[in-house]
């Protein structure tokens, strides 16, 4: 069996090989194999003399490993002009040294960060070799908080869970591991999985048959047969992992968004018909993660439209959720895959924060090559050989349809005319179900490769076995069938893809993630925020059918949902008296609408347009600015009763949710008030004056003024304005007053309110809708 640290020298020399096949250059430098480079990270800088700055690197570094001279040959490099910190070559032991120092604030491996597979991290800004002004330093990686799961369980053996670095377990964590079916509680949970248990009455009770079957597999404990909850963990607070790819694919070093957090996991979903989570079991999970201490709760579940109620306990998420908000326990949930229609957001709650799904500035395109010499792009997962010039076939129909045979979803191929070729079909549907399909079709006829044309959209499936199926658009797909009609022999040439991060490739909102407005409370606006949640890389479970070494890309807001359950654990870790609703407030008005590369961001539908509010609420979440908003709407016990009592919920409903007698006004009070960093407006008519008020969590003296963007058609007025603070007055409340120039029913129009004191931009999302109808229906 090999060392650790030769396995660690003999990973970075297959990284090396990968990097100088992309044509960078690398000097490798010979060193001993008990030390390899390890980053001491010693935070902001203490004054602004380089020299000084180096002396003292070096001074420290001599008083680990023993003189100056020797310490002037371990030193790489010396950072002194954005941060303070070294990389020197150390052993294990010279590592764990300065770990344990007080000034140094982390030691990090040295693992060629530039080719991170976790390429959504560094798409939000949360390089590792980014300033130290960065929220992924100072939070110091999340340290301190938990990030409590429910989800379909764990992986504990997975790299990614490994607990090298971490100190001891969080004080106020109160939990247990529990032992259960090929899990130990002592062996499988550590410093970075810290809980572990699971709960399986309600679906026992549900279901009515065993879990675990010969023909599906399911182990009664915290072990994740499905690979979702290990997915989904690993990305919230995943430790690094280095020489991690999929299939040769964004080969790099891995790791969550905290990676310094802990992980409390708590087994609620089922591998059952796809994977089932039961309301009762859901609850009791909730129920013993505020007992244990979480600090953040990541849900990827979802229901169905029509939605249940807030007040429906069959809901759970909602249920569960209220409680542990109202303990101060901040609740991210995915708002579920089923777009790109309207009104299909679930986990709705305003006392939830709501994730959509974006793309993020990775691709893996590939080459088709066809037999005249034209070239075109698409997109793939496979990297076998490149198919050298082979037939193409595009299977005709000779029936009243002519394009039926050719319809991915129903392939009907004969062996004889397939066999050796490569195929071309069409689907309407793009899911992940449909391109499998069509691939075991096509390899079971003895085909060598597959091109399906569907809807242009940046959803990316891998196919069975490496096989070769290439992903293009309808555009592509017809230019190609031209060319098979326009010769007796057509020819094609099917290169395996490259990954490709940064300019040229834009975010969008992805075509599958859940879209407002609100479908049971369209005044809320949903979802909250977005994050990446396409083809993410990350640990899954060995029985996960597509998993390879232990890893997998998956899509979904189930992959963006814990994007946002990381950053919320790094803002709680540097503000741990944030309420949920201030971190959420802060999130929504700091968030890219424009998208990190400062393009508009679209969103991925029939056609593609420009994204709104009800596409991906503030915007794709932007970290490090949501570290220092300025401005806050908070929230509390009291604005969520205004919601209950708004939504005409009776008194013994609310009073069964909170758990104490409530009785509602008796005039209703107004929707369009409750404290929330938006404002939807679903039915304008006449003018609406409506409030919010914002906490200063900046400078004690600043003056914020606003900066209006109406929606088309309205105007809009606020006042006061400028909002002054000082150091009696953190807390301020403004009227919104929106009226409407249009004389017909409209759709939504969208625009923004930001409060800026020039270091700020606190921005809010407008969604308006003139709505003569409802208010004639009103009247009689």
């Amino acid at each position: 069996m090999s060392s650790p640290i030769s396995t660690v020298v003999l990973g970075l020399l297959c990284l090396l090989c990968v990097l100088n096949e992309q044509g960078i250059s690398i000097t490798v430098v010979a060193a001993k194999t008990n030390s390899h480079v390890h980053i001491v990270y010693l935070g902001e800088r203490q004054h602004d003399n380089p020299k000084l700055i180096t002396d003292s690197h070096h001074d420290l570094l001599a008083t680990i490993v023993g003189s100056k001279s020797l310490a002037s040959k371990l030193m790489v490099y010396s950072y002194r002009h954005g941060f303070s910190g070294f990389a020197a070559k150390l052993t294990v032991a010279q590592a764990q040294k300065f770990a344990e120092l007080p000034d140094v604030v982390r030691v990090i491996p040295n693992t060629l960060h530039k080719l991170q597979t976790s390429r959504s991290w560094d798409f939000l800004g949360l390089s590792p070799h980014s300033p130290s002004s960065n929220i992924l330093h100072s939070s110091n990686m999340g340290d301190g908080v938990i990030i409590g799961v429910l989800d379909t369980g764990i992986w504990p053996e997975s790299k990614s869970f490994n607990e090298e670095g971490l100190g001891s377990v969080p004080s106020h964590w109160k939990g247990v591991c529990k032992s259960g079916e090929k899990f130990n509680a002592t062996l499988h949970c550590n410093r970075k999985i810290i809980g572990a248990r699971w709960f399986n009455d309600g679906i026992l009770a549900e279901y009515g048959k065993p879990l675990n079957t010969s023909k599906r597999t399911e182990f009664m404990s915290p072990r994740d047969a499905h690979g979702h909850g290990t997915h989904t963990a690993s990305t919230a607070a995943g430790s690094f992992v280095t020489n991690v790819s999929y299939k040769g694919l964004g080969h790099g070093t891995i790791r969550g968004g905290a990676p310094n957090a802990r992980l409390a996991i708590y087994k609620v979903c089922w591998n059952v018909l796809g994977g089932q989570c039961s309301a009762a079991d859901m609850l009791k999970g909730f129920d013993e993660a505020i007992h244990d201490g979480v600090d953040v709760l990541s849900l990827s579940i979802g229901g169905s439209v029509p939605l249940f109620s807030d007040v429906d306990e069959r809901d759970g998420i909602s249920t569960g959720s209220f409680h542990a908000v109202a303990r101060g326990i901040t609740v991210v949930c995915a708002a579920s895959n089923d777009g790109p229609l309207a009104q299909t957001v679930q986990n709705i709650s305003p006392w939830i924060i709501t994730v959509a799904a974006s793309t993020m500035d990775r691709a893996f395109p590939t080459s088709i090559t066809l037999g005249n010499n034209k070239t075109f792009v698409g997109q793939a997962m496979f990297t076998g050989l490149e198919i050298g010039f082979t037939s193409l076939i595009y299977p005709e129909s000779e029936g009243l349809d002519p394009t039926a045979t050719g319809v991915c979803d129903s392939l009907s191929l004969n062996n004889t005319v397939v066999s050796g070729k490569v195929v071309l079909c069409f689907t309407s549907l793009g899911r992940r179900k449909d391109v499998t399909t069509a691939s075991d079709a096509v390899k079971q006829a003895g085909g060598v490769g597959l091109i399906i044309a569907k809807n242009p959209t940046d959803g990316l499936y891998p196919c069975s076995d490496d096989f070769p199926c290439i992903e293009v658009d309808y555009e592509i797909g017809t230019r190609i069938v031209f060319y098979i009609r326009s010769t007796r022999y057509p020819l094609v040439k099917l290169t395996p893809p490259k990954t490709i991060v940064g300019n040229p490739i834009s975010a969008k909102v992805a075509y599958f993630s859940s879209r407002g407005p609100n479908s049971a409370a369209p005044a809320i606006l949903k979802p909250d925020i977005t994050a990446p949640g396409m083809n993410i890389l990350a640990a899954t479970s060995p029985l996960d059918s597509f998993a390879d070494a232990g890893y997998v890309m998956h899509s979904g807001t189930s992959m963006s949902t814990p994007h946002v359950a990381g950053c919320v654990a790094l803002i709680k870790a540097v503000h741990p008296n944030w309420s949920p609703a201030a971190i959420r407030s802060a999130l929504v008005t700091t968030a890219w609408s424009n998208g990190p590369s400062g393009l508009p961001i679209f969103a991925e539908g029939s056609p593609q347009k420009l994204a709104n509010p009800f596409d991906f609420g503030g915007g794709i979440v932007n970290p490090n600015a949501a570290s220092n908003p300025g401005l806050v709407y908070d929230m509390g016990a009291a604005d969520y009763m205004h919601y209950l009592c708004a939504m005409d919920y009776n008194n013994s409903d609310i009073s069964r949710l909170t758990g104490q007698a409530t009785t509602c006004p008796i005039k209703r009070p107004s929707l369009l008030d409750i404290n929330l960093p938006s404002i939807t407006i679903p039915s304008l008519g006449n003018s609406i004056t409506v409030t919010r008020t914002v906490t200063n969590v900046g400078a004690l003296k600043s003056i914020y003024e606003a900066t209006i963007d109406p929606p088309l058609g309205t105007v809009v007025s606020v006042k006061p304005n400028p909002l002054v603070f000082n150091s009696t007055v953190k807390k301020l409340t403004f009227e919104i007053v929106i009226s409407t120039t249009h004389h017909m029913n409209t759709g939504y129009y969208f625009g923004s309110l930001t409060w800026t004191d020039r270091v700020h931009a606190v921005t809010i999302p407008l969604s308006v809708r003139t709505d003569f109808l409802q208010h004639f229906a009103d009247d009689h």
